[in-house]
This record gives structure tokens, sequence and C-alpha cells, in this order.
């Protein structure tokens, strides 16, 4: 199957410096994927110039001069920077030269002109963040991550149903497990959104298996957790904090003294695959769900590994059809 993914190369921290190299780790593991590099043609020829010729020809760049900044106010991106490359790798999606887009940018400046180009899908109010999640158990997924801070039950419903139909497409999974993000799991416990979600969500068709608490996600108690924007986004920078703050605490420890050290040596083994498990880099690419293209976002501190992990979930959701999956099935659900 034939892939075409359009990257903005000049999103997240360091831009192309991290995304182009990321995005051709993944094209040379990927013969059927073809990539336009959107940005500055002269920061990221140099990262093309020992391409093969057989590379070489998987690989096009959309030139601007213009770019969303991080720190860019929303109405600022959409209105005012039509021509940077975020939009630009947006726009190829929706003139079907694209099949997705990959961008570390603004999130804010993001969701907004995904929402604005691609749009929603008739019977979906908002788009929402998804994301995987280490647990226990392997992974799980949440949203909304941080698109809609402000949502209502029917909301929350909608992200549910979105959720349980994109675990089901990319894990295989035929009925997966839906909780709702809560401060206890007993009937009483909750705010007025919660508490009215939770009767719509057990009304419903999905597995629904009722409150989650935050440590019932990395347990695996479901395979997909919902919650407001403002929620998820503090759950999950939190979570990135605490993995980092581990990391950090080990280290520490393992140089504090040569005894130490020693144990440290003898037990890379364990602390490499600890790494790997709990590095937030290793689930890097949250899903903009609803809209009608695949737009992904990635980490904007994210380095070369963990922005190619993004790219590859955007491929994924190419080859399941993820958009059209939600559209048949929203009907229904």
């Amino acid at each position: 199957m034939a892939l075409t993914l359009a990257v903005d190369a000049m999103g997240g921290d360091f831009g192309p410096r991290v995304t182009v190299p990321a995005t051709l780790q993944v094209v040379r593991e990927n013969p059927q994927l073809t990539v336009i590099l959107v940005g500055q043609e002269a920061q990221i020829q140099p990262y093309l110039k020992n391409l093969n010729p057989q590379l070489a020809a998987r690989v096009s760049i959309v030139h601007t001069d213009e770019m969303v900044m991080m720190d860019d106010k929303v109405a600022v991106a959409l209105r005012n920077k039509r021509n940077s490359s975020m939009r630009l790798a947006i726009n190829l999606v929706h003139e079907k030269k694209a099949q997705a887009c990959v961008s570390a940018g603004n999130t804010g400046a993001l969701m907004a002109i995904s929402r604005f180009v691609l749009k929603t899908h008739a019977n979906i109010e908002r788009p929402a963040i998804m994301s995987a999640l280490p647990t226990e158990k392997g992974h799980c997924h949440m949203l909304d991550l941080g698109a809609n801070v402000d949502s209502e039950p029917a909301h929350l419903l909608q992200f549910a149903q979105m959720g349980s139909i994109v675990a089901q497409a990319l894990e295989g999974i035929s009925k997966p497990t839906v909780a709702l993000l809560n401060i206890g799991e007993e009937e009483i416990k909750g705010n007025e959104l919660i508490k009215q979600t939770h009767l719509l969500l057990k009304e419903s068709a999905l597995n629904y298996i009722g409150y989650i608490e935050g440590n019932g996600i990395f347990k695996g108690e479901a395979d997909v957790v919902i919650c407001d924007g403002f929620v998820g986004n503090i759950a999950l920078k939190t979570t990135e904090g605490v993995a980092k703050m581990m990391a950090s605490f080990i280290k520490e420890e393992i140089n504090r003294n040569w005894l130490n050290k020693l144990t440290g040596v003898i037990a890379y083994p364990i602390w490499k695959g600890l790494k790997g498990r709990m590095n937030p880099g290793s689930y890097n690419g949250a899903s903009l769900v609803g809209l009608t293209g695949i737009v992904v976002k990635s980490h904007g501190s994210a380095d070369i590994a963990s922005f190619a992990q993004a790219v590859r979930v955007a491929m994924k959701e190419i080859e399941q059809d993820v958009p059209s999956l939600i559209a048949a099935n929203m009907v229904t659900n």
C-alpha cells in the first residue's frame, strides 16, 4: 500500500534537525512510504544531501518561509499565517496530496487549523486529542488530552465512541473496555459533568466498565480512558513528569558512589528495559480524532526517535483508514 505523509518540518523545539532525520529514518524502514517535507528549503536540504537516488525519489519539499511559533496565539496562526509550514502541511491532506500530516508544533494552532481546513465528520461536534499511555498490561488509549477544556456530557460520549473505534482498529480489540476518569470508583463521586456522562455511557452500546481512578490507568484496567481535555492534559503532563523524575532519580543513585556504579553496570539491561517502557517518547504521536483527515501531534520537545514514532502512528492510521472508520461507525454507536 502506497503511503504519503506531509510533515511540518519546522514544528517543535528543534525543527528540521529533528523532524527531517526522524522522517528519513521511517522512510528507510518503509519502501512504500513517500513524504513531503514542508518548510524552509535551505534548512531542510542539508539533511537530504547524501540520500541515495531511490530514497531521494520518495522525498520532496514544499518551501515556505512562514512558520507557526510555539508561543503564537491561535488566532494569529489561523488568520495571519496562511502560508505557514503547519497550514500548508494540513492543506496537503485536504487536497488529497497526502494522506496524513505530522507536526510537533503549537498544539492549539494545530487543532484550530486542522479543524478549520479539514472539518469534523458530520456526526461529531468536537475533535479530541488521543494518545497511548503505558500500563502494566501494555498500554491504553486516553482522550481528550487537551483539545477541549469545557466539554459537555454529550461530547465525552462522542470521545468514548471515537476512542473505542480507534482502539479497535489500531489494536485489533473486538470490544475495547471503556472507563471514565474520576476521583473514585463509587457511584456518588464526581462532579455533575462526570455523573451525567456516566449515565450516558451506561446507556450506550460501548463496553463501558464504569469509573476509573488515576492509578487504575497504569494498572491497565481499561483499554480506553475518557476525560475532558482540562483533566486529560494535566494527567498526561503529570505522567511525563513522573517518568522523567524517576529516570533522574535512578541516574542519581547509580552515580552516587562506586558501588552503586558497579551495581548499575550489572543491572544495565534492566535499566535499559525500564527506560524503554517508561519513556514518553516511546508512545509519542497523539491523534486528532474526529476530523475528516489524519493529523498526528508530536511532542514539541521530541527527539529523533520520538518524532519517528509519531510518523509511524500516522502510517498506521492511514493503513487502517481511521477517519472512514469513525465516520461509518459514529452513526450506529
